[in-house]
């Protein structure tokens, strides 16, 4: 293999593990000062349990996402010195106001979140929640402020092929970024639902009917039946700037080589790049053109608009976008269907029907699928710019040997692989071992006013 796809496999291997833990503390940051200030104004045990469980979710992920953080930048000038080089000016800003702004709120209150219950007042600790959760979405936003940048610069000018910003306003709010931050805690808020359902119904199959197991099941089944309609509709705002700005990566996605009106929605097939055509397609007719253009006649741009004169490829691969863009569809689709099949079966009886909970502990991770599906679209998508129309992938590699590249590679993916199983392993045993000590827990009616001291 070659070494530049080496350094790109590395690079996606390390965001891949990464992205996983931010995806649930963005959300679950904020469920957990709902739980909090549900348990501060209600005597209900179900509440402060909750909390309590979660908690502990929430700082296992946390640190799994700081130190596969630290890694994953180490390689800015390990793999790709040429990134900095050319467009450190503005990058290296951004990243420092996520550190300065974001990092150090969380890290800051992040003790007092966990340990300090029994030693500050509910109004603190409840304040330490807020400051976590806010500190968790305000990181988020730097990060897609990047990123978005690197998909739509903006505000900027180049000297001596180096970028130089002229206007920080435009950098930070470029083209794509509302539509990209929203989408993302979208996704996050789907991710963190189905795992708070899930794992709340597998401690319920488990014969945990405790009250902070319905509490979190609701709270999770009830958070997806609303939030996963409203993901579609982002999505599709979020398509129709993309198609105006990066009109090459939706064709792709489309699996449309020919530009023009009625172009139909590719359901399933086998796109070829040395035919230029789909094997074994199953379309709708001008499904496309209606979906980005809102009517059949709506013109949608082809893949072989990309292609210069002499045979050079100048759209990203499509296979991988075609795929994984139905992946991700797909999983959007099923998260709407379970939602909504269990949400009345959950707000009647506050409880589900075993079969819906069987479902639900099949679920607990789909939001990670989803998410590195469509984390796959926007980054292979931007193929074949690191930034678009500034900066080309191949020219900000660093030239490492490929060996070297694959034993780096080899190694990130066992460690990654063993600690993901271990994370997997701890949150299960987590949910096993909270389970059996709620077999042993007091009668209700002792946490009446002790609430405070119960999150000890």
């Amino acid at each position: 293999m070659e070494a530049l796809l080496l350094a790109r496999i590395q690079f996606a291997a390390n965001i891949s593990f990464h992205i996983l833990f931010p995806t649930i503390t963005i959300a679950l940051g904020w469920v957990l000062l709902y739980f909090r200030i549900r348990a501060n104004n209600s005597s209900d045990p179900g509440w402060i349990q909750a909390y309590r469980f979660w908690v502990k979710v929430f700082a296992l992920s946390f640190a799994m996402g700081v130190v596969s953080g630290i890694v994953m930048s180490f390689q800015f000038g390990t793999n790709w010195p040429g990134f900095m080089e050319t467009v450190g000016n503005i990058a290296g800003p951004l990243l420092g106001y996520e550190v300065l702004t974001a990092f150090f709120l969380e890290a800051g209150f992040l003790g007092i979140m966990l340990f300090g219950a029994q030693r500050v007042s509910q109004r603190i600790h409840t304040l330490a929640t807020f400051l976590v959760a806010f500190g968790t979405t305000l990181s988020a936003f730097w990060i897609l402020v990047l990123n978005s940048w690197m998909h739509t610069p903006a505000g900027f000018e180049m000297r001596d092929g180096v970028a130089y910003a002229t206007d920080w306003w435009a950098i930070i709010f470029n083209p794509s970024l509302p539509y990209r931050l929203v989408h993302m805690l979208g996704a996050s808020a789907l991710t963190c639902a189905f795992l708070l359902a899930g794992i709340s119904s597998l401690r319920w199959l488990w014969k945990d009917n405790t009250p902070g197991i319905k509490k979190s099941l609701r709270t999770g089944i009830l958070m997806a039946a609303v939030v996963s309609p409203m993901q579609v509709v982002i999505g599709d705002l979020h398509g129709l700037n993309t198609l105006e700005h990066q009109p090459a990566k939706v064709a792709a996605m489309e699996a449309n080589w020919e530009t023009g009106p009625n172009v139909p929605l590719v359901l399933f097939g086998v796109p070829n790049e040395q035919t230029r055509t789909n094997d074994f397609e199953i379309a709708i007719p001008s499904g496309a053109s209606v979906i980005l253009k809102h009517s059949p006649s709506g013109v949608v741009p082809g893949l072989n608009d990309f292609v210069t004169a002499d045979g050079g490829i100048m759209h990203p691969p499509v296979k991988p976008l075609f795929f994984s863009f139905r992946i991700m569809v797909g999983i959007g689709v099923l998260m709407i269907l379970v939602s909504w099949w269990t949400a009345p079966q959950v707000w009647k009886h506050n409880e589900p029907k075993r079969l819906n909970a069987m479902v639900l502990v099949a679920m607990t991770f789909a939001g990670w699928i989803a998410t590195l599906a469509g984390w796959y679209v926007t980054e292979i998508g931007r193929q074949p710019w690191l930034v678009t129309g500034i900066l080309d992938t191949a020219s900000a590699a660093a030239t490492h040997p490929v060996p070297l590249l694959g034993l780096s590679l080899a190694t990130y993916l066992t460690v990654y692989a063993a600690l993901l199983g271990a994370y997997i392993y701890t949150l299960y045993h987590l949910a096993k071992t909270t389970t059996r000590q709620a077999e042993r827990e007091l009668d209700p009616s002792q946490y009446k006013g002790a609430i405070t001291g119960a999150l000890s």
